[in-house]
This record gives structure tokens, C-alpha cells and sequence, in this order.
């Protein structure tokens, strides 16, 4: 009779920790996109080449991550989309995060 208990226990069990393992690693994922976006922010809004703002991005962010940078006239905004932690649970949401920064006043004017 324990044996058809445990027959749907255990799978069941194993579901949720896979579960929670993913929720931890999406957890994960958000902190180091917030922190890939600031990063790139900052040194978008000193005025740094793109190529660079993007390297710090993708240095800093999940691998894999999708860089977006795109500046207005006074502000520049970093959105960086980290990749589905797995193939299996699609509907798991990724982890993204955008900051937008005013350029700093040398940067406005052309200045390196």
C-alpha cells in the first residue's frame, strides 16, 4: 500500500524542487541583469563608445544576454534580456532590466 503512495510522492516531490531550482536560478539571473544594465548605464552616461558599453553588459550579464542601448537627445537607456533558464519549462518568465540615465554634461556636448 506505501509503495503506490510513494509511486506519486516522489515524482511529484522531484517536480516541485525542479520548480524552486529554476525559480532560484531566475532569481539569480535578475540580479545579474540589474546589475549588467547599471553598469553599461553608467558608462553610457560618461559618454563611452558603444562597443565598450556593450562589453561591460556582456561581461557583468547571464552568458547569452541580449544587449539593447539606445540614447535620446539627453538620456541613454541599457535593457539587458538574459536567455530561458531551460529549454523544458518555456513558460518560466526571463529575466530582464533596463535603466534609463541623463548624459552626463560632457557627454552631451561630444567629449570623450
Amino acid at each position: 500500500m506505501a509503495t503506490a503512495e510513494l509511486a506519486i510522492v516522489i515524482p511529484a516531490l522531484v517536480a516541485v524542487l525542479a520548480l524552486c531550482l529554476s525559480g532560484l536560478g531566475l532569481a539569480i539571473d535578475q540580479i545579474q541583469t540589474v546589475d549588467a544594465a547599471r553598469i553599461a548605464a553608467r558608462a553610457a552616461a560618461r559618454g563611452e563608445p558603444v562597443d565598450a558599453v556593450r562589453g561591460l553588459a556582456e561581461q557583468a550579464a547571464p552568458d547569452g544576454s541580449e544587449v539593447t542601448i539606445s540614447r535620446s537627445d539627453d538620456r541613454v537607456r541599457v535593457t539587458v534580456t538574459a536567455p530561458p533558464r531551460t529549454r523544458y519549462l518555456p513558460a518560466l518568465p526571463r529575466a530582464s532590466a533596463s535603466v534609463e540615465v541623463l548624459l552626463e554634461p560632457a557627454a552631451r556636448m561630444g567629449s570623450p
